[in-house]
């Protein structure tokens, strides 16, 4: 993300990526620590971060059970206790009945393909993200189902 002067006022993309680095705090994942937020109409309608499924205990606690079996990044994401941010964003506005259709996903990090299925069935238009992750096949999903996606990290300094 392009450095700004202090006295300069972020974009509305950098001003909800920082909720989402904020966000990001209360994972409890190991190897990533990500947020997401979803936003529409310059509202945040729902906020996710990676960690354990309600009630079950937390890599922080217990270990990571990706790491124990050497499982490399952007692979096999069914082999891990955690929901993902994105997920769990989703997860929350439809606990609390928030339609997210036309919205905007702010992510920490690029969706895996996982997560890209849950974002183009929910609806969202938009997603925005900082850090790339080994997923090619995830941006080709939202590039065949229209999902405008914005990578902050890959933008000219």
């Amino acid at each position: 993300m392009q450095e700004k002067n202090m006295d300069e006022r972020p974009t509305v993309d950098e001003y909800f990526m920082e909720i989402a680095e904020v966000v990001a705090k209360r994972s409890t994942c190991l190897r990533n620590h990500v947020g997401a937020v979803i936003v529409r109409d310059k509202r945040i309608l729902s906020t996710g971060y990676n960690g354990a499924p309600r009630n079950l205990e937390h890599c922080l606690d217990i270990g990571c059970m990706r790491e124990q079996q050497n499982i490399a990044s952007g692979t096999m994401h069914e082999i891990c206790r955690a929901v993902h941010a994105e997920q769990n964003a989703i997860i929350q506005s439809a606990l609390h009945g928030v339609s997210i259709e036309d919205a905007t996903l702010y992510c920490t990090h690029q969706p895996c393909i996982l997560c890209a299925k849950m974002i183009i069935n929910s609806k969202i238009k938009r997603v925005v993200f900082n850090n790339n992750y080994p997923d090619t096949e995830a941006l080709r999903f939202f590039k065949s189902a229209g999902v405008e996606v914005r990578s902050l990290q890959s933008e000219p300094e």
